[in-house]
């Protein structure tokens, strides 16, 4: 990727800002983009051939109907299709294609070798059963609304023919897989079963089906439930005596780190810029804590060790929380409020017309994260995006108390920022309006989850919360959040780090509840470098809008800015920054 070194006119900055990007297509332009266009377009089509699920989840429902099945062959076919693709593209001079089209290259180029190193280096499909599970392809046919339910239901029995042959496969691919891998495969499989039951019945009933093609329907579903509740049963009694580590090793964490975050910061490079960030945290939340200590504890002696006086006032505000069966409730009582103070500031459009609904977290879901957004693709832009909260049924009152002080009053409100308005949400509406469909399809985690943690503190910047000193020390420790997601996910995948540790940095340095400590290993123990991406891509964007603040000024416009970083769908922060400063160029002359 070139670089651009160039001095900034305002003027032009302006004009850069305020405009909605070029109204040329690449095709326009000449060289050799009529050609990268086309073959975009194959591309694309074709991918969604070897890979369907990924297609129908991205709102393009030509190949609902197919499922699939992870054996040998399959992945065969994704390695010639990857050797292939990376073959076609040296064909391509870069020298004669748009800034559009460059970054949509390289987009591709990475995408490619990841699925050739996915199965030739990190083998995740020999070592995660958790991996196999089909029952979020088959929930989203129902949940969504893109055509008539009994073509959904039409295309849902013929997609079901292949469940038994996938889970056949998916034990013929397994070799001493992760203990902590295979009991989430059990959990969420299990929970799944209730799409083939409970979701499905509620479907055939709403449906215009006749009785003949209703009892077709249950049938596979019954064997389909069959081939999961066995899979299941299966990895209870899969005899592992030598299970694999979760731990990925600093090889192949540093080759993921590459190839998924797509930063210009190495993972030791991110690893120490968090390190740095988590003291400077210290620094401002014991002077917060330090000015609130009397409000709370009146004039009872404050600790001399400053983390001990953050954990006692922050302890205390969060006593302040709803009630456990109020959580959801509060999460959508709070939507319209931020919806009023992003218009108000004027912060970024928000298109009322794009459906975001509030649910219980699905059971096929649980086990990873409290929350969490399901966005439609591309293709389906007025589908319905999901914000999928954790249930705290069941729980034992500890538990559900340590939770909910976790997400006490102040801290709820950032989390809804960072999952829906003006965060994920937000961010995945713009995406999916992208010229680039490249960029939208196969953008970057980290810019998306960057996204959400650079709008947490531009929202207080703003004046959200209004300037309350416990707003700012909760937003701090949430900062810290993801500051220490980073070094943990580093220190435990490459270093060994112990749980002991990672709970005393979780509890005792980013001050969290034992219960979202415990849920933190617990991630970490699942993923690998997917908690690198909010620190890093915080840093990025964050970074890159100060840069251009300081030498714009007055004429600096925040939602011009913000509209304009979005219009570049998911694609990383450095491309993004790439194609703004090079069409800020382009505006000089």
């Amino acid at each position: 990727m070139r670089t651009v070194n160039f001095i900034i006119n305002l003027s032009a900055m302006v004009v850069f800002l305020g405009g909605c990007g070029s109204k040329h297509t690449d095709k326009d332009m000449g060289g050799m983009n009529p050609q990268f266009d086309a073959y975009k377009a194959n591309f694309v089509e074709e991918h969604w051939k070897l890979f369907p699920e990924w297609a129908s989840g991205q709102g393009y429902h030509k190949y609902d109907s197919a499922l699939v099945v992870p054996d040998e062959e399959s992945r065969q076919k994704q390695s010639a299709f990857a050797k292939a693709n990376l073959d076609s593209l040296t064909h391509f001079d870069l020298h004669q294609l748009s800034d559009n089209n460059v970054t949509d290259y390289y987009i591709l180029k990475h995408q490619l070798l990841s699925m050739a190193w996915v199965n030739t280096d990190e083998k995740e499909y020999e070592w995660n059963p958790s991996g196999y599970n089909v029952s979020s392809y088959f929930a989203d046919m129902l949940n969504n609304n893109y055509d008539s339910l009994d073509v959904r239901l039409h295309n849902f029995y013929l997609k079901m023919a292949n469940i038994p042959a996938y889970y056949e496969a998916a034990k013929k691919n397994i070799k001493n897989p992760t203990v902590e891998h295979t009991q989430l495969g059990i959990e969420q499989n299990l929970g799944g079963t209730s799409v083939f039951e409970k979701d499905l019945s509620s479907a055939l009933d709403s449906s215009h089906l006749s009785k003949e093609e209703k009892k077709k329907i249950e049938a596979r579903a019954a064997l389909s439930v069959k081939a999961i509740r066995d899979y299941a049963e299966w990895l209870k009694n899969l005899k592992n005596d030598h299970p694999r580590s979760f731990r990925l090793g600093k090889e192949l964490y540093a080759k993921k780190f590459e190839l998924d975050i797509r930063s210009g910061y190495t993972p030791n490079q991110i690893y120490n810029k968090a390190f740095a960030h988590k003291k400077e945290l210290h620094e401002k939340m014991a002077v917060l804590a330090s000015q609130l200590w009397s409000k709370y504890f009146g004039k009872q002696r404050k600790p001399s060790d400053k983390l001990q006086l953050i954990r006692q006032v922050i302890d205390k505000i969060s006593l302040n929380h709803v009630s456990p069966d109020s959580f959801q409730i509060a999460i959508e009582q709070q939507l319209p409020m931020l919806i009023d103070f992003v218009k108000k500031k004027d912060l970024i459009y928000i298109d009322p017309s794009k459906p975001l609904i509030v649910r219980k977290e699905p059971a096929y879901m649980a086990g990873v994260a409290g929350a969490s957004i399901s966005s439609p693709g591309p293709y389906d832009k007025n589908g319905n995006t999901y914000y999928n909260v954790g249930s705290l049924s069941g729980w034992d009152k500890e538990k559900a108390e340590s939770y909910l002080r976790e997400y006490n009053h102040y801290i709820l409100q950032i989390l809804n920022i960072h999952e829906a308005i003006p965060g994920h949400y937000t961010q995945l509406v713009y995406s999916n309006q992208s010229k680039s469909l490249i960029k939208s399809l196969f953008g970057s985690n980290s810019m998306v989850e960057g996204w959400a943690v650079y709008v947490e503190r531009m929202m207080l910047e703003e004046g959200y919360g209004n300037n309350e000193l416990e707003m700012w020390l909760m937003y701090y420790k949430w900062n810290l959040r993801s500051t220490c997601n980073t070094i943990l996910d580093y220190s435990v995948h490459t270093m060994n780090m112990s749980k002991e540790a990672a709970m005393n940095l979780l509890i005792n340095e980013a001050f969290q509840q034992k219960t979202e400590a415990e849920n933190k290993w617990k991630r970490v123990s699942l993923t690998q470098v997917q908690l690198c991406c909010y620190f890093t891509g915080y840093t990025e964007i964050y970074d890159f809008r100060e840069e251009l603040k300081k030498k714009m000024g007055s004429k600096f416009n925040l939602k011009q800015f913000h509209e304009k970083f979005l219009s570049y769908g998911s694609a990383p922060v450095k491309y993004i920054r790439s194609l703004m400063l090079d069409e800020m160029e382009k505006g000089k002359k």
